[in-house]
């Protein structure tokens, strides 16, 4: 039965490579990139996505077990942590967000309260250096210090 999901998966996973394709293609771009556009980032992944896809449409894997119910829920815990940092970003911004998804997620997987407060303050403060000095990506601020002010 797994050889047929991981087919399954791996024909909707070309659909959303396909679909990423045709996105990524309609992108209009008001001046010239030179050598390479900003379609191609877009592109390339949906490339690299279709490739991995067929690994599992022709190669699938073998039956696995499923996890056990406490590690379930653990995973259950970061798709939710994932879904309410992607509501949360714009509004509280970069920093505060990370900062309370990474904690989170370190104390889900028994890290300790030191030890998941001093990773979260580096990997927001980290992550927001790279993203801001070492690419040129600007990132949220948030609108909660407006609403408050």
């Amino acid at each position: 039965m797994r050889i047929a999901a991981d087919r399954l998966l791996g024909l909707a996973l070309i659909g959303l490579a396909a679909f990423i394709a045709v996105q990524s293609l309609q992108l209009q771009v008001p001046f010239s990139y030179e050598p390479v556009g900003p379609k191609a980032f877009p592109l390339g992944l949906a490339a690299l996505l279709a490739a991995l896809a067929l690994v599992l449409v022709f190669k699938p894997g073998e039956d696995g077990e499923w996890p056990a119910p406490a590690l379930a829920l653990r995973l259950l815990g970061v798709l939710g942590l994932l879904l309410v940092y992607a509501l949360l970003f714009t509004r509280l911004g970069f920093i505060p967000a990370s900062f309370l998804v990474v904690a989170t997620l370190a104390r889900l997987f028994d890290a300790s309260w030191p030890k998941a407060l001093v990773t979260a303050a580096l990997m927001a403060a980290g992550s927001d250096f790279l993203f801001t000095e070492g690419l040129g990506i600007g990132l949220p601020d948030g609108t909660w210090l407006a609403d408050i002010l």
